[in-house]
C-alpha cells in the first residue's frame, strides 16, 4: 500500500490502450500501475489484464482457423505476468483478452472465430453491442446482478474447452461462456468489459460495472492484509 492506503495494481494492455482500466481502478480506489509487456511486479497487490487482440493460436495447440495476427510480444509477456500473479496467490482479474489469456494459461482452448450468425450479437464496427447474460445461484456475478442482467460486447473470439480449475459463472443467450472464476482463489474472467460500465463511462443499457472493480479491489485488501493473531 502507498501512504494514503491506496492499493498498487498491475495493469497490462496494449500501448496506449489501458486508459479506461487505470481510470475505473482508481476511482475504485487502487492506484494503477500500466505498462505494455511489463515484467511481474509483486509490490502490486493484484494484477489486471485488459482487452486487446488475439492471443497466437500456437499456445493452446492449435493452426490459425480465424484469429487476426497476434502480437507475440504481448502474448509471452502476459503468459509470464499471469503465471507469476498466480503462483504467490495474488487476485487477478481478465477482461476480455485477459479472460482468454487466463485460459490458454491454465490449459484452456479457444473459439478462434465465432460463427457469423453470432458474431452479431458480441461484435459490431459501430461500437459495443449490448446483450444478456446468465449468471447461476451461487456465483458472485449473480450476488452483484442477479441471474439475468445486460453487458457490453466486443469480441470475434469465446473461450472453448475450459483452463484446469476454472468454472463458468455467465453464459451469453447463445451458450458462450461469458465468465470465469477459480473456486478458492481470488480470480475472475469477464468477456465484456466492465470498464466501459462503470464510473465516467457509466451506462444505462448495462449493469454497474464498478461493483467488478470494487469486489477485485476488496479482494487485493483482503490479501494483502497482515494474518490476525489467534
Amino acid at each position: 500500500m502507498t501512504a494514503m492506503g491506496r492499493i498498487r495494481i498491475q495493469v497490462s494492455g496494449g500501448p496506449g490502450r489501458a486508459d479506461n482500466y487505470s481510470a475505473a481502478i482508481r476511482s475504485a480506489g487502487g492506484e494503477p500501475a500500466p505498462g505494455y509487456c511489463p515484467a511481474p511486479d509483486l509490490s502490486c497487490a493484484g494484477l489486471v489484464l485488459c482487452g486487446g487482440g488475439d492471443i497466437e493460436s500456437v499456445h493452446y495447440g492449435q493452426g490459425n482457423r480465424g484469429s487476426q495476427p497476434p502480437d507475440k510480444d504481448r502474448d509471452r509477456a502476459e503468459l509470464a505476468l499471469f503465471r507469476a500473479f498466480y503462483e504467490a496467490g495474488r487476485p487477478v482479474l481478465g477482461i476480455c483478452r485477459g479472460m482468454q489469456l487466463i485460459n490458454v494459461a491454465l490449459g484452456g482452448s479457444l473459439i478462434q472465430d465465432l460463427p457469423p450468425e453470432q458474431k452479431i450479437f458480441h461484435v459490431s464496427a459501430q461500437g459495443d453491442v449490448v446483450h444478456p447474460v446468465f449468471s447461476p445461484e451461487g456465483s458472485g456475478l449473480k450476488r452483484m446482478y442477479g441471474p439475468i442482467f445486460s453487458v457490453n460486447s466486443a469480441h470475434h473470439q469465446a473461450l472453448d474447452q475450459l483452463g484446469e480449475g476454472l468454472r463458468a459463472i455467465a453464459w451469453s443467450e447463445s451458450g458462450f461462456v461469458e465468465a470465469v472464476d477459480l473456486p478458492g482463489y481470488p480470480l475472475l474472467g469477464v468477456q465484456f468489459h466492465p470498464e466501459r460500465m462503470a464510473f465516467g463511462k457509466r451506462r444505462l443499457d448495462t449493469v454497474d460495472g464498478a461493483a467488478i472493480f470494487a469486489w477485485f479491489l476488496e479482494a487485493c485488501r483482503e490479501n494483502a492484509a497482515p494474518p490476525q493473531p489467534n
